[in-house]
């Protein structure tokens, strides 16, 4: 085998350097965007902050960044250009529920759809996120951070 051919392996890693679990593709994650989106906005608890902060005529589109996103943050396909920390940041009603909510049903979203190695990543990287916004917009709002905990994980009923 020539040393410069990439193995299996090897091809399944992200430009992220990250690994690729095998049967993780844009499908797989355009059908979670669009399961937990759905499920989202029918949700009694962030369901009125989608309606408040994403009007219908701009659903899709935000469909599409979310799964840019998700695409270069897993894939690393680099589609993803925006800041979504300022969007989030003008939600001021945004509370540590809200979190712990989105987390829960996305959690719930990637275990009903996914093999559980893939499930994992998403969940991973899901935790990874929620809590980067949390502490990013309480520090922004002034609020103190020393005896800040991670979030507790939210069941669903």
């Amino acid at each position: 085998m020539n040393p410069s051919t990439p193995t299996a392996a090897q091809a399944r890693l992200s430009r992220s350097g990250s690994s690729v679990p095998p049967g993780l593709d844009e499908a797989m994650i355009k059908n979670v965007v669009d399961r937990f989106y759905a499920l989202a906005r029918d949700d009694e608890v962030i369901g009125p902050v989608f309606t408040t902060a994403v009007p219908d005529e701009r659903w899709q589109a935000h469909l599409d960044t979310i799964t840019d996103f998700w695409s270069s943050m897993l894939l690393g396909t680099g589609r993803y250009q925006g800041r979504p920390m300022p969007k989030h940041l003008a939600l001021p009603y945004l509370t540590d529920a809200h979190f712990r909510r989105w987390l829960a049903l996305f959690r719930f979203t990637v275990n009903e759809l996914c093999p559980p190695e893939i499930a994992a990543l998403f969940i991973e990287r899901s935790e990874r996120v929620g809590n980067s916004f949390r502490l990013n917009i309480k520090m922004r709002r002034g609020e103190s951070l020393v005896h800040l905990k991670p979030l507790e994980r939210e069941g669903l009923t």
